[in-house]
């Protein structure tokens, strides 16, 4: 992975709206943000949560990312059609700022749903849990790609306009099915350094996510 921020996005919708998010989402947004420099890299419905629509996009560095934004945001393209994608979202606030650590975003196996897995770590101890994750768990997990983990960003958001969470630092696991494995691993092994439940979903690509 070569982009150094990454935003994940879990958006509420309003009831019985997802698919025309969805629809009107791969029709008229993707590739008028890859024009301006953001990667587009997933799309999901989140199986357990009918209400939810969860994506993922990257850019190369801050300046990628304001200026991408900027362009979408104030272009042609969102001026035509917010009205529309805004009557379908009630929140779309949950928005982790992040940096790759290992991994990569490969295909999938199969079909099957992935797992993302967000913790958010207790204070001080995001180096420690890190170094624990990376020497004692990921080598057990015996698994292929796609597996990548990140971290909170703390730079600045360079783009206000669309907050995202702050005040937190979170490790996220994006995987396969075997992302429940991990989980339970990371649970028995490193649990007294996080706060609170994980947040855990079960995401499906839809038709034209390049994550498969």
């Amino acid at each position: 992975m070569t982009d150094t921020i990454f935003e994940f996005r879990d958006y509420t919708l309003h009831a019985g709206q997802r698919e025309a998010l969805i629809d009107l989402f791969e029709r008229e947004f993707i590739e008028p943000q890859e024009a301006l420099g953001a990667h587009v890299r997933a799309i999901f419905r989140d199986l357990e949560r009918p209400d939810r629509f969860v994506w993922l996009r990257s850019f190369a560095d801050a300046q990628s990312r304001f200026t991408a934004l900027d362009g979408f945001y104030t272009g042609p393209i969102w001026q035509k059609h917010r009205t529309a994608a805004n009557a379908t979202i009630a929140d779309s606030d949950n928005v982790m700022q992040l940096r790759p650590l290992s991994g990569t975003l490969g295909a999938g196996a199969g079909g099957s749903p992935f797992i993302s897995t967000a913790y958010v770590l207790a204070p001080t101890a995001e180096t420690d849990f890190i170094a624990r994750f990376q020497r004692d768990i990921a080598p057990t997990l015996g698994v292929a790609a796609p597996f990548a983990t990140f971290i909170t960003d703390h730079a600045p958001n360079p783009y206000p306009r669309l907050p995202v969470r702050e005040n937190e630092t979170v490790f996220f696991m994006l995987a396969g099915a075997y992302g429940a494995q991990a989980h339970e691993t990371v649970k028995k092994e490193l649990g007294g350094m996080l706060i609170g439940a994980p947040e855990i979903r079960r995401l499906e690509p839809t038709a034209r996510s390049a994550l498969r």
